[in-house]
């Protein structure tokens, strides 16, 4: 196969990755947010079956043991699998592509043939999410893998040439900032501050969905009626707890589900100042002209994302502002991988 087609084939798959992965994320939030989980206890079919279709039917001929599977849960998680499992061949053919291309000097392998593993281990942890019924640990490591898979889709599409479509290479702006490298630096390494902020409130945020701590503060800016309300952080940081034990709606006293709440709160405060003295800085520096639209985008998205979360509580968690949230989450992940990219390329 020519280079050029190569290099197009391999921009194509690393976009429409990072638009699946996106979706498979969001669906998964979804699948938390209605308790669907467990809606096919076992994997990676549902109740032995390829659909939930075979599923209801041999469950309305007597079958599956008396077991009655819930139509619309189950379809929620099968539909999760089917995307995730699209994505597996999107990255399968992305590192294809990229040993196809490996003489060719335009990309390091590294990145695309650690891809496939990951996602490897992400469907393991799939598996794992309904076998050991919903832990928590599991469940959070299960988001946090998605947002990796995420970032490193993006990553890839930022740093691949994109000339031959006609645009500007979307890795390439910060080749042509100008200014010192100290600001440069600087800029690097507070919107990697920022990213590092950002991954511990995704794993916080992750902790308090698969807690279903959510609810545990219906009230904002305080918290059932006040600023720091009765918190049990002993119980609420608890990684592991039995082995076989059903984790659907959580099993944490009122106690320790504050905690975790008011631990992501706090966490969205520090992750809120990070990324706004990176994106700040960036703009105030006039030697990165280039990198301000997406310093730019990570204000916009965070301003988003904090509206949302807000607004979640306020209104007392409808699901689609729920499902909203990590949506947020991503695009605020997406925006500031983009900057730390504008001020890392050479």
């Amino acid at each position: 196969m020519p280079a050029d087609s190569v290099a197009r084939w391999m921009r194509r798959l690393a976009l429409a990755g990072v638009l699946l992965a996106f979706v498979v994320v969001v669906l998964g939030a979804y699948v938390r947010l209605t308790n669907a989980g467990l809606g096919c206890p076992d994997w990676p079919g549902c109740y032995g079956h390829l659909t939930p279709s075979g599923a209801l039917k041999e469950a309305a001929q007597g079958g599956l043991a008396g077991a009655r599977p819930d139509a619309d849960k189950s379809w929620h998680e099968m539909i999760h699998r089917y995307a995730a499992l699209t994505l597996g061949f999107v990255v399968a053919a992305i590192a294809a592509l990229a040993l196809l291309g490996r003489r060719r000097g335009w990309l390091s392998l590294g990145l695309p043939l650690t891809l496939l593993p990951t996602v490897i281990v992400q469907a393991l942890l799939g598996m794992l999410t309904v076998t050991w019924q919903l832990k928590p640990l599991i469940v959070t490591l299960h988001l946090l893998l998605g947002m990796t898979t995420l970032g490193m889709l993006w990553w890839l599409a930022l740093s691949l040439p994109m000339s031959s479509w006609g645009f500007a290479s979307l890795g390439g702006a910060s080749r042509s900032l100008r200014g010192g490298a100290a600001y440069i630096a600087s800029a690097h390494h507070l919107a990697v501050i920022g990213l590092a902020a950002l991954a511990l409130q995704i794993a916080l945020g992750g902790w308090t969905s698969s807690n279903y701590a959510a609810i545990a503060c219906p009230d904002f800016p305080t918290c059932q009626g006040s600023w720091w309300p009765h918190a049990d952080f002993r119980d609420a940081f608890v990684l592991w707890h039995a082995a076989q034990v059903d984790y659907e709606g959580g099993l944490l006293g009122t106690a320790a589900r504050v905690a975790i709440h008011l631990t992501h709160r706090l966490g969205a405060l520090l992750a809120a100042a990070a990324l706004t003295l990176a994106a700040v800085y960036t703009l105030r520096q006039r030697g990165l002209t280039h990198a301000r639209l997406r310093a730019w985008a990570v204000l916009g998205a965070l301003a988003l994302q904090l509206l949302i979360g807000i607004a979640m509580v306020v209104r007392g968690f409808p699901l689609w502002l729920a499902t909203a949230h990590t949506a947020g989450a991503a695009l605020l992940l997406l925006a500031v991988l983009a900057l730390v990219r504008s001020s890392s390329a050479r």
